[in-house]
């Protein structure tokens, strides 16, 4: 990952404006509210914070305070994003990944239910607020060790998940798979994995590493379909979300997969990049890490909505626009995004290839000569119709 220089002006603007909205969660030591997520860090690891994250007040709509898709979708702002966060409280407590607290039964309700839990509280002291973020998770707000938690109403839990909690002797993997088939998105199911929900051998998985997993297991899922779809044209795509720019290049051959995520620099080019052959890869995408397999999953989804499979392309391209890092789920969706702009077909590679370096060089000033000749996808194309 890269350092880089940002708008402070912004960022603080935003930063002190949500700070300002949530000053009063300061006064919430003892509060029902309605629950709307847990969080478990991984600080600590195998002992781990396990929080219920939740507004002070009653709710019905607080679902809203997560729900990334939904943000995409209605064009939230950055702003708005870190407003939605910084409104609820983080009740914290400790737990054994592998010999999980009792509590960890009730943030397994709060995972599992279609709609929020109305909760009662009682923390150790009131709530810091404070705002922070990072480049996984979305930001967090206000904070506290929690003394006392009761649930006040039931959970609203659908009879497919709550046929797989049951059931200990499904693994994790046929879970989620089948629960995303079924349209549960991967915020849902990254909720539910990270409290200990399925598999034959459950645990808490912080957070962070949830939703990396879910998006890693989703996305080799979809692509058993990709790899058996006839090959497709030479096409591109652009389009972005936040700041983060996608140009999607699409090759007609068979599935392979490669990433190149850069911040825009006209006058230094630094990225990172990772690669995928047909067959898929065995290692951790160290370089582009959890961004890879937003990509990778959002990019098979498309192939699969066209009927057809590509050499995919991805090059990422970070503007000053993204003032803050607000997590993982937003390389998800302005991929997504991306590809739901309308595509430009070409007769051949070479010009899709002029076409990128031509678009790269318009809106960003960035030259892609370099990384394109590193591209390990454009060598192994290019050594394939040598041999054919």
């Amino acid at each position: 990952m890269f350092v880089r220089s940002v708008s402070y002006k912004e960022k603080e603007r935003i930063l002190i404006s949500a700070l300002a909205k949530a000053r009063h969660l300061e006064c919430a030591q003892e509060f029902s509210g309605s629950s709307v997520t847990p969080f478990v860090g991984r600080f600590g690891y195998p002992k781990v914070d396990v929080g219920i994250m939740a507004p002070p007040i009653r709710d019905e709509q607080a679902k809203r305070f997560d729900a990334p898709r939904e943000w995409a979708q209605n064009n939230a702002t950055i702003a708005q994003v870190v407003d939605f966060r910084s409104q609820m409280i983080n009740s914290r407590f400790v737990s054994d990944v592998k010999s999980p607290d009792k509590l960890v039964e009730l943030a397994q309700d709060v995972a599992m239910s279609k709609s929020t839990i109305d909760i009662d509280v009682l923390l150790e002291k009131k709530p810091k607020v404070n705002i922070t973020t990072d480049q996984w998770v979305a930001p967090m707000g206000a904070q506290a060790r929690l003394k006392r938690l009761a649930l006040s109403s039931n959970p609203d839990i659908p009879t497919r998940v709550q046929k797989y909690f049951d059931d200990t002797d499904v693994r994790a993997v046929e879970a989620l798979t089948e629960l995303y088939d079924r349209d549960l998105d991967e915020n849902a199911l990254s909720r539910m994995l990270s409290v200990g929900v399925f598999g034959k051998q459950r645990k808490l998985v912080p957070t962070r590493w949830s939703i990396t997993a879910v998006d890693d297991t989703v996305g080799k899922h979809v692509l058993e379909q990709v790899r058996d779809l006839a090959v497709g044209d030479c096409r591109a795509y652009f389009g972005g979300y936040l700041g983060n720019y996608y140009l999607i290049l699409c090759f007609p051959e068979e599935w392979r997969y490669e990433l190149f995520e850069m911040y825009v620099n006209p006058d230094r080019l630094d990225y990172s990049t990772d690669y995928e052959p047909f067959e898929g890869r065995k290692e951790y995408s160290r370089a582009c890490a959890g961004g890879y397999y937003t990509v990778r999953l959002a990019a098979a989804e498309k192939c699969v909505a066209e009927k057809r499979q590509f050499g995919v392309l991805a090059l990422r391209f970070i503007t000053d626009e993204y003032v803050l890092p607000l997590g993982v789920w937003v390389t998800r969706e302005a991929t997504r995004k991306a590809l739901s702009s309308k595509p430009i077909g070409f007769a051949d590679k070479d010009l899709l290839l002029k076409y990128a370096k031509a678009l790269a060089k318009k809106k960003f000033g960035v030259d892609l000569n370099p990384l394109l000749e590193r591209s390990n996808l454009l060598k192994e194309r290019q050594t394939f119709l040598d041999g054919w």
